[in-house]
């Protein structure tokens, strides 16, 4: 693990020592879980009647302001684990009936996880998910090639000024849609078992925000010129929960999408035939569907 001895496992390249402090996203060296359970709201190819094996770790290298996950985010809420007990959680979620193990925010984790998976290798038989906001190095996907069977991966935005105000990243969209495009160069077509549960393949994600629906078709219109057709599935989510305490200083963000918006959005991608995928009901923008941080299975 000499990286994190010089941390760059994603685009901000911190540089830190992570045994003696924490870079941007505020990650010790060891893994530090706040919750490890089966998880039923993901896209329903990973979700399935049985459940995601979720590990939400602490800490990210983005840290955006709406953050449904804000409690583990950016307070860091979570315990530290070794490296043999994030193993044996993988292989826990296994026994549980999980359709995979899905890895919340792992990136500046992915060394640990590495040796996790290698420890258990011969007795895990379930897909591995890689559940990232987007903000990835293309070194440290390399990596992964081999360790990874699913990449869910997000594209926020499209406009620089806007991933610097909300995420703190001005270079997010470049980054993000280039990560995507090694996603599935490395995993090639979405590929199902016969209950139509992902095997392997790429996800990409997209939330809408409110008053933002012209960024939104912004970025279906770069997907549908940058990423290949019919090389992932796209996942339009309109569940965007707002915290007013958390964005008091975010007016603008201190509502819910209406239907307008996202309508908006959905017919942008069907006219762009962006359509292999899923498009989100309005109800899902409820608090219930973000799962309780109690270290559950930790």
């Amino acid at each position: 693990m000499d990286i994190l001895a010089r941390c760059n496992l994603c685009p901000r390249g911190c540089l830190v020592d992570r045994q003696l402090k924490t870079g941007f996203c505020k990650a010790p060296k060891n893994p530090k879980v706040a919750r490890a359970a089966l998880h039923y709201w993901e896209e329903p190819c990973i979700s399935g009647n049985r459940g995601s094996g979720t590990v939400f770790f602490s800490g990210c290298n983005l840290k955006c302001v709406y953050c449904q996950n804000y409690d583990i985010s950016e307070k860091g809420f979570g315990k530290e684990i070794t490296v043999s007990r994030l193993s044996e959680i993988f292989l826990e979620l296994q026994q549980k009936g999980a359709h995979n193990i899905n890895l919340v925010s792992p990136t500046p984790y992915v060394p640990q996880i590495i040796e996790a998976v290698d420890m258990v290798r011969g007795e895990i038989k379930i897909p591995f998910v890689y559940n990232t906001g987007g903000y990835e190095s293309l070194k440290t996907l390399d990596m992964m090639k081999d360790y990874i069977d699913i990449f869910l991966t997000d594209i926020k935005y499209k406009e620089g000024k806007l991933a610097a105000k909300y995420s703190h990243a001005e270079d997010y969209f470049e980054v993000a849609l280039s990560a995507a495009q090694k996603m599935i160069d490395m995993k090639g077509l979405p590929r199902f078992d016969k209950d139509g549960i992902m095997k392997s393949g790429v996800i990409v994600r997209h939330l809408v925000l409110p008053g933002y629906r012209k960024d939104s078709i912004d970025v279906l219109n770069a997907i549908s010129q940058k990423l290949p057709e019919g090389g992932f599935l796209i996942s339009l989510m309109s569940q965007y929960t707002p915290d007013p305490q958390l964005l008091k200083n975010y007016p603008k963000l201190c509502r819910k999408v209406t239907t307008f918006e996202y309508k908006s959005v959905v017919d942008e991608a069907i006219r762009l035939e962006i359509t292999k995928g899923y498009m989100q009901q309005k109800s899902s923008a409820e608090q219930k569907y973000t799962p309780p941080f109690d270290l559950s299975g930790v």
